[in-house]
């Protein structure tokens, strides 16, 4: 993200928007669909959405990759949600990699749950296993700089 710009995409239409980063606290919309950019919920990627969201989203993204037989994912995920609405200039986004095995292979993802943060792109942490929403929203917290 540089000083002036970052680029969200959107979670209704997956355009990518460029957003003043001053207005990042301003609830954006989408320019296209006029939808919120910043849920403060997760929302499900598929293996097209995937690759999109985590290479052009410029602000802090955090992907719960997970599987539909994985008991502690399934624990995990009302915690998941609950750190996303503590932290809405986060995107907080899941891929099911039992459903989309090719949107995860590429990150090397070898236990589940594995929650991985990306900037611009690049992969910057990784925690693995189930954790309550209060360590993932500290966790996060420790990534934003």
């Amino acid at each position: 993200m540089n000083g002036q710009n970052c680029h969200l995409v959107c979670p209704h239409c997956q355009v990518t928007n460029r957003v003043p980063a001053a207005r990042l606290s301003a609830a954006p919309n989408c320019g296209k669909c006029s939808q919120p950019l910043l849920t403060g919920s997760p929302h499900e990627l598929n293996a097209q959405t995937a690759s999109k969201v985590i290479q052009k989203n410029d602000v802090l993204t955090i992907v719960d990759f997970w599987a539909s037989w994985c008991q502690p994912c399934i624990m995990m995920a009302p915690q998941f949600k609950a750190a996303a609405n503590q932290l809405p200039q986060v995107v907080f986004a899941k891929v099911q990699t039992d459903k989309y095995e090719q949107a995860a292979a590429p990150y090397n993802i070898r236990s589940l749950p594995t929650m991985v943060a990306f900037r611009g792109g690049k992969e910057i942490a990784r925690q693995s296993g189930a954790l309550p929403s209060q360590q993932i929203a500290q966790w996060v917290q420790s990534l934003q700089t």
